[in-house]
Order: C-alpha cells, then sequence, then structure tokens
C-alpha cells in the first residue's frame, strides 16, 4: 500500500484508548485514516496490528506498510492531546527506526476523528477549558443556534465573526443567552466628526433689532450647519433643504428666517411637522422662547381638542401646526393669512408610504396658495439618502452638514422575546447610574411596535420610566415629557412618535423591537431613531443597542426575520427619498388639488415630487362621483376634507345607508385598513 500512496505530506498520530489514529496527508487533502497497535518487543515499541479504515470497515495490513508510510512522510506530527506515555511510546517507535516526529498542538475534536488540524496562536478556540479548531468551533456553534432556533445568514456570520476574533466559543454563545458582553455586542462606533465651517458671529447678522438682541442674550455664535445655512443666503430669501443630523441645530435655521421677515412685517411663519406631539412641543417652544415678540397658534386638525384650551388664530405671527391640519385648512378653504416662511421639518416623510402622498401634495398646494407672496421655503431632514434629488425637486438649495456632535456606539445582542424587558431593565439601570462629564445622568429611549408593549415593558423597568404614544392625552405627554427633561425619568417607552423627532435628550436608545407596527423599518427609520442617542450639551456619546430574536417575525406575511433585518439595517445604505403614488393616492391628490386650484390642479399636480396620471385620477373621480366635470361634488368636499381614500368612502357610505352604528362604521374602517 505505501507504494501505492505515493508521496505524503503528513503522517499524523493521535491516541485513541490503547491505540493510536494514523492520518496520511498530502496537499492538504486526508488520504486515509488508519488505526496503528503497538506492541513491546526486546528492541522497544513496534507496530503491531495495523488496520486501514473505509467507510464503516476496515482491512487489516501488514505493519511494515506503517514503517514505510512514515519514512516517505515529510512530516511526522503527534497531537498534544496525546498523554506523556503515548508520546513516549510513539517516540520510542519512531526512533527505533530513526525517524523524527514533532508534538503539536491540535483540534482535540479533529483528532478523536482523525483529522489534522493544527493549532496556533491565532486559530485556537477555547472550548470549555481546552482547545479546538475553527471549523469544529462553528459546528459547535451552529449545534446552539440549531438549539435555540436558529439563525439566518447574516446573524451566523457575525456569530462567527466573533468567534474567530475573540477566540472562546462559550462567550459568544453566551449572546444567545442574554449576557450583556459589551466587548462582543459592540458592532461598530459612528464616530464624532467635526466639519471645518467658520461659525457666524450672531452680532454680525442682518436681522430685526428685536430678534437680534434675544439671539445675543443666548449665544454669540450660530452652530455650523446653521453658519452654512447663513452663508447660503438663508436671510436672503434663499429656498433651502437643509440636511444635517439630530442635535447639531437646524431646527433654527427655520427659525431665524421665518422669525425675521415676521418682525419686518414681511408674512407670518408657518412650521409644519408630521405629528401633534411634535407640534405640541414646538408649540410650547415657540411660546416660551418668542412669546414676548410674536404671537403663536397650533393647527393640528379640525378634529383635535386640545387640553390646554388653545385655539387656532388665523392671525397670529406663527402658526405650529401637522401636515394634515395645515392641509384640512387648504382643502376646506381656511385662510391661513399671509404667509412670508413655510419651514417643513422631517421632509424626508414625502416617502412614507402611507402618508408621503399627502406631504408631496400639501407642499403643492401651499405653493399655490402663496404664489405671488414672496414666500420662502427651508425643508429639515436628519436623513435624506439622496439629498441632492430631493432639494432639485423641492427648487431648493442643499446645505448638507455631516458633523456628528457625539460618538455613536451600536451594539447587537440576540435574546428571545420573553427576556427581552429583563435586558433592557439592566441596560436601563447601567445607563442611569453613569453621569456624564457635563453633569446629567444617562437616559435611555425604548423604541417599541405597540401602545401595548410600550406599558408592559414600562411597569417591568426598576428605575423610574414612562410609556409615551399617541394614545395618551396632551397633558399626560406633556408631564412625561417635563419630567424627563428634569432627569426624574430614567426611560421612556414609546413607539414611532419620537422617532419624528420629540425632544427627549437620551444618552442611549433601544430598540425593543425593529418593527413599527407590522412592518419592518426601513434604513432611514432606523437612523432618524437611533439618532436620538446622544447630545452635545449632555452626553459624552451615546449608545444604541439591538435587541434581536433569532428568527422573530410579528406576523405570518413578514418577509424577513428579525435578525436578517438587524443586519441590513445596520449595514444598508441609507433609502433615496421618492414620494410614490398608488392610484388611491393619485385620486386623493388630485381632489383635494381640484378643490384648493380648480383648473390648475394639473399645474400643481404636475410640480409634486411623485408622477401621478392626472387624466386617469380626473376618470375615476368623475366614475366616483367626487367631482362634476372640474367642480368637487358635495361628497367629493367631504371626502377630501377627512382625508378618506374611495374605499373608505364608499364603505362609510354602505354603512350610513344601512343605519348602522356611528362605533360599526369606525371599526368597519379599521378592518379596512387592517386589510389594506
Amino acid at each position: 500500500m505505501a507504494k501505492s500512496v505515493g508521496r505524503v505530506d503528513t503522517l499524523f498520530l493521535h491516541e485513541a484508548g490503547d491505540d493510536y489514529l494514523v492520518s496520511a496527508r498530502r496537499d492538504g487533502e486526508r488520504l486515509f485514516r488508519a488505526v496503528l497497535e503497538v506492541k513491546q518487543t526486546d528492541a522497544g515499541p513496534r507496530p503491531g496490528r495495523f488496520r486501514i479504515k473505509h467507510g464503516s470497515g476496515e482491512d487489516l495490513r501488514d505493519p511494515d506498510e506503517f514503517v514505510e508510510l512514515a519514512r516517505r512522510a515529510e512530516h511526522i506530527r503527534i497531537s498534544e492531546q496525546t498523554s506523556t506515555s503515548g508520546r513516549t511510546e510513539l517516540q520510542a517507535l519512531l526512533d527505533g527506526y530513526q525517524l523524527e516526529a514533532t508534538v503539536v498542538r491540535t483540534c482535540r475534536y479533529c483528532a478523536g476523528k482523525g483529522r489534522y488540524s493544527p493549532l496556533t496562536v491565532a486559530t485556537a478556540i477555547d472550548a470549555d477549558g481546552e482547545h479546538i479548531c475553527p471549523d469544529c468551533a462553528k459546528r459547535e456553534l451552529e449545534r446552539e443556534l440549531s438549539f435555540r432556533g436558529g439563525l439566518t445568514g447574516a446573524a451566523r456570520e457575525r456569530l462567527e465573526e466573533l468567534l474567530l476574533e475573540v477566540q472562546d466559543l462559550e462567550r459568544i454563545t453566551n449572546l444567545l443567552k442574554g449576557r450583556l458582553d459589551p466587548e462582543l455586542t459592540k458592532f461598530d462606533e459612528i464616530s464624532a466628526t467635526v466639519d471645518e465651517i467658520e461659525d457666524v458671529a450672531v452680532d454680525e447678522l442682518d436681522l430685526h433689532p428685536a430678534l437680534h438682541g434675544l439671539l445675543e442674550d443666548r449665544f454669540e455664535t450660530l452652530l455650523p450647519v446653521q453658519s452654512l445655512a447663513v452663508d447660503h443666503g438663508l436671510l436672503d430669501g434663499e429656498d433651502q433643504l437643509v440636511v444635517s443630523a439630530t442635535a447639531t441645530g437646524k431646527t433654527l435655521v427655520g427659525e431665524l428666517a421665518g422669525l425675521d421677515r415676521v418682525l419686518r412685517g414681511e408674512g407670518k411663519l408657518l412650521f409644519l411637522v408630521p405629528l401633534v406631539a411634535l407640534a405640541n412641543q414646538k408649540y410650547r417652544d415657540f411660546q416660551r422662547e418668542y412669546g414676548d415678540l410674536v404671537d403663536v397658534t397650533i393647527r393640528v386638525g379640525a378634529s383635535r381638542i386640545r387640553d390646554d384650551g388653545a385655539r387656532f388664530d388665523p392671525d397670529a405671527d406663527v402658526i405650529v401646526g401637522t401636515y394634515e391640519g395645515v392641509d384640512h385648512a387648504l382643502r376646506t378653504g381656511r385662510s391661513l393669512g399671509d404667509i412670508g416662511t413655510v419651514v417643513i421639518d422631517e421632509v424626508h416623510n414625502v416617502a412614507d408610504d402611507e402618508r408621503g402622498h399627502r406631504l408631496d401634495g400639501l407642499i403643492s398646494r401651499l405653493k399655490h396658495y402663496c404664489e405671488g407672496r414672496g414666500t420662502q421655503w427651508i425643508y429639515l431632514s436628519a436623513t435624506v439618502g439622496n439629498p441632492g434629488q430631493l432639494a432639485d425637486g423641492l427648487g431648493a438649495t442643499l446645505i448638507e452638514f455631516e458633523e456628528r456632535p457625539v460618538p455613536i456606539e451600536r451594539h447587537v445582542t440576540f435574546v428571545e422575546g420573553h427576556e427581552k424587558a429583563d435586558i433592557e431593565n439592566k441596560l436601563v439601570r447601567r445607563e442611569f447610574d453613569r453621569e456624564s462629564s457635563k453633569g446629567y445622568r444617562g437616559q435611555t429611549i425604548i423604541f417599541t411596535n405597540s401602545r401595548r408593549r410600550c406599558h408592559e415593558i414600562s411597569r417591568r423597568l426598576d428605575y423610574d420610566s414612562a410609556p409615551y404614544h399617541a394614545g395618551l392625552d396632551y397633558g399626560r405627554r406633556q408631564t412625561v415629557e417635563n419630567r424627563f427633561a428634569d432627569q426624574e425619568l430614567a426611560a421612556v417607552v414609546t413607539t414611532a412618535a419620537l422617532a419624528a423627532g420629540v425632544d427627549f435628550p437620551a444618552s442611549q436608545v433601544i430598540f425593543d423591537s425593529l418593527a413599527m407596527g407590522i412592518e419592518w423599518l426601513t434604513v432611514q427609520e432606523f437612523h432618524q431613531m437611533l439618532g436620538r442617542a446622544g447630545r452635545p450639551d449632555y452626553h459624552d456619546r451615546g449608545t444604541v443597542w439591538l435587541l434581536v430574536e433569532p428568527d422573530g417575525v410579528y406576523h405570518g406575511g413578514m418577509e424577513a426575520t428579525e435578525d436578517e433585518t438587524a443586519f441590513r439595517l445596520l449595514k444598508g445604505e441609507m433609502e433615496p427619498v421618492i414620494a410614490r403614488y398608488d392610484q388611491a393616492a393619485a385620486v386623493e391628490e388630485t381632489l383635494a388639488n381640484l378643490i384648493v386650484a380648480g383648473r390648475g390642479a394639473k399645474r400643481l399636480n404636475d410640480r409634486m415630487l411623485g408622477e401621478l396620471d392626472t387624466q386617469h385620477a380626473i376618470g375615476k373621480l368623475l366614475e366616483y362621483g367626487f367631482i362634476d366635470g372640474f367642480e368637487p361634488t358635495p361628497l367629493g368636499r367631504a371626502v377630501a376634507a377627512h382625508f378618506l381614500t374611495p374605499r373608505e368612502a364608499f364603505t362609510l357610505l354602505e354603512g350610513i345607508r344601512r343605519g348602522d352604528d356611528p362605533f360599526d362604521l369606525v371599526s368597519a374602517i379599521e378592518l379596512l385598513n387592517q386589510d389594506a
């Protein structure tokens, strides 16, 4: 046999009970596996029985064939796992034939199966106090993953990368048991960056004296993004799209332009946000900071009743409103007065699948309303994947500022769904027990996917916390905001509301879920939310935790699992902001534009960011009875005023004609939207 085998690179010997496993290798491939028995003779240890293994059987060979193989081998290696007596016996056997062997550290799992896997400091993986090769360690990890339900490709690759990096199997498997090991959970760090932009001094600004004096009392120079906007014509009426990270000061860009024009008698400021919670907070901010200079009102929709008694005043100097609140005024023919400046916060919402078309339509309708008035337009966003294209579509100068004030660490840990609240409790406690160099305790925002889950998590946290979502009344939300600002709360647990920008200066963000409602987050939404971690005036750094359930989904129709989604979000490119329309959206926006502009509706449609077929939409409006010629019917006006889709409108009509109870009508609409 020895001659038929030919050249042998390595002959590997490993103790197996009273015998020795023999593996012959050439060019990295195993030629055969055998069992060698050693007998004692007067001349010392010598080969006894020599059996070649094949499949489940074996062939008995002449013991001299082992000697011939050993002589042909370029290297003879003895496994370090072989006992001292076994090594002595093998060395003596080989010495009898003037053959040299080297003892090497090898993978015990491989050696036990007759595989030669030499280990080095760089490749040895610790497993229960002994070292195994990377391949065996990966197999052991795979067994643990299978036991716990398995992980998809991206998550498995991440764990395998960590395994090779830390070379400790137990530390990696502990990650699957909810153990917090920051050295291992850390996915990356988004470094703090500083753009070299010359700050503009407040006393150099050409502002109305009253505003000038107010700002000088607050700070001496503008922040970089504000300086950049001023340098590019902010105070000269230039329309701008300002794209900059959370907490870099972009909101003041809109305030500077709008308040200066108000005080100079050049029209009121309209400041628009996507959510009622944001409008409430912005209204209070304007009242507190500028209430001595201007009158401020709020417009959040016809059906909203505010707890503080504030009512909409169309003659106020500053109108803070939600998109739908102001759009409702336009759709119902209400006057907004002479508008000098429009600030649209979170403008990336034009890409939202459900509401984006309404913001796109609102911008077009507002531009129609403001035509000939010389209105300045300021658009704000922290997350835009295609800022240049969006700026062109909006007809604005792009002000892009990429500075991040504080570094953000991003961590990933794998945990079963029922264990998440316990992990969140540990993280909240750890963060709140820390104090930054600025003297502030660490506070946490926990994002989850339902209002019910907000309350459930908050109840399970040891330190003071509160749920925060759109289902809470105005007074309760304000109490939560004030207590967080006063550092009385270690955490707030919220749904999507805070992602859009409610001002909670948190140092830590925890993702209890990577879904909002029943849909996975987009990369843009994810960045918007994680950007809430770390504020330069409060914290030294921000921390983000993704608590990922292996193979987790929230309903059967989800196309990916939570572990797949985690790494798509962490590694993915920001999606472009593109307004998209289905037929119902095109019909809704065309109807609203017809109500606002009559026969000029096509011009409003044409300048919207999204593409829609005006002729087809008008045909549908005629078919539905929403218009008569180019005139909206009473039904059409009602549908537009209440932001109804055609399906919702006809569902309500059928229920009303049947005499259904109002509660049944509401339920029918809810079910309709769930099925959509």
